[in-house]
């Protein structure tokens, strides 16, 4: 019997986040994803009049692959893959995962090839800036497992996350939010162990509400390159490259990563080799606040981790053209703080007035992010 669940996400992500036309060349990936819902996905495309693509993956065979390709073969792969993207209107990625750790013994190398001659020409060059594109992760037992929740709950939790969160309301919600960021220069963001200030001036602020991620619930923008200073101590624990990193403290001196730490020697190491991947990656090219309302602990999926509710992220590497702070680089990892009083609570300040405080917002056009109102 098929799942009707897989019918309601199949929908969101062609007409909401998508918004597919007749006649758009679609293309599919699939990760480890069950057939019944890449059959669901193609029924929802054709339905909306596209032209689906679909490729199928397995994360074993990437890695191996990864781990063998010579340098000319990545390159080549990455020119065949960045045709494709170009001849496509729309991009659904859909990413599951048996083992969150499948990529973390590919050498440091090798990820960097990868990233530097296939992922980054291919995503950031074209789907990101070219076409209408959305990315979910799939709920598999190893996520269930990382959210610390038998697979039946996280199922549930994830098609309520995912598909049952009125969008439009939250688009209207988060409208005050970017008005504001838009207007502000000077953000001052105080927690345990964080003291940090920067420059949001004249770099545009974007709401996301379900348009190119699901599940959704951030503004983002970037800081003025140079402007960052000072030290910010991150209490989620992040994954990146296959390895799960927690307690990364950074701190800022005109703009740059100085000084970068986590919990152990060997995460300080892995850390600070990819923060030395190219000159961009010891900046910063993503500032955004969090405000899904069902989502409310880290579960080492950064699609779900950046929406927690009462978070804020801050990104090392690549920034986005849509909010251009300038900075290039092939890394692009997004750090998750949160500030509600259970993780250590913590203040958002724009041009020295209070916007949020211990992960709720005060002022009075942003009540509406508040979890209270999006409908926890």
């Amino acid at each position: 019997m098929k799942d009707p669940r897989y019918s309601s996400l199949a929908d969101l992500l062609v007409t909401h986040s998508m918004c597919v036309r007749p006649n758009d060349r679609v293309l599919v990936e699939a990760f480890d994803i069950p057939p019944d819902f890449v059959v669901e996905l193609i029924r929802a495309i054709s339905i909306a009049g596209g032209r689906p693509l679909v490729s199928t993956y397995q994360q074993p065979v990437l890695r191996a692959l990864i781990q063998n390709a010579t340098d000319d073969q990545m390159a080549f792969i990455g020119e065949v893959e960045k045709a494709r993207m170009d001849g496509v209107q729309c991009y659904a990625g859909i990413r599951g995962s048996h083992n969150i750790s499948e990529l973390s013994d590919v050498p440091a190398d090798k990820m960097k090839a990868y990233e530097k001659l296939w992922w980054t020409p291919v995503h950031q060059g074209v789907r990101i800036a070219k076409t209408r594109w959305v990315v979910l992760r799939w709920p598999l037992p190893s996520m269930a497992q990382s959210a610390g929740m038998s697979t039946e709950a996280f199922e549930d939790f994830y098609f309520r996350v995912c598909a049952g969160v009125d969008y439009a309301k939250m688009a209207e919600a988060s409208k005050p939010l970017q008005d504001l960021m838009n207007q502000t220069d000077r953000v001052h963001i105080k927690g345990p162990g964080t003291d940090l200030r920067f420059s949001i001036k004249d770099i545009p602020a974007i709401p996301c509400t379900g348009e190119r991620n699901i599940p959704d619930g951030e503004c983002f923008t970037a800081p003025v390159k140079e402007s960052v200073e000072g030290t910010i101590q991150f209490n989620a624990e992040t994954l990146y490259r296959g390895t799960v990193f927690s307690g990364i403290k950074l701190t800022f001196k005109s703009g740059r990563i100085t000084d970068a730490s986590a919990a152990s020697a060997a995460m300080t190491q892995r850390l600070n080799e990819i923060l030395d991947a190219d000159d961009g990656a010891r900046y910063i090219g993503e500032f955004a606040i969090g405000y899904n309302p069902h989502i409310t602990k880290p579960m080492h999926d950064i699609l779900f981790d950046e929406k927690i509710a009462g978070s804020f992220h801050f990104t090392p590497g690549q920034a986005y053209e849509v909010a251009d702070n300038g900075n290039r680089s092939q890394i692009h990892w997004d750090m998750v703080n949160i500030q509600r009083p259970d993780y250590g609570g913590g203040e958002i300040w724009f041009d020295e007035k209070l916007v949020r405080q211990d992960g709720l917002f005060v002022r009075p056009e942003l009540l509406g992010l508040n979890p209270d109102r999006l409908g926890m």
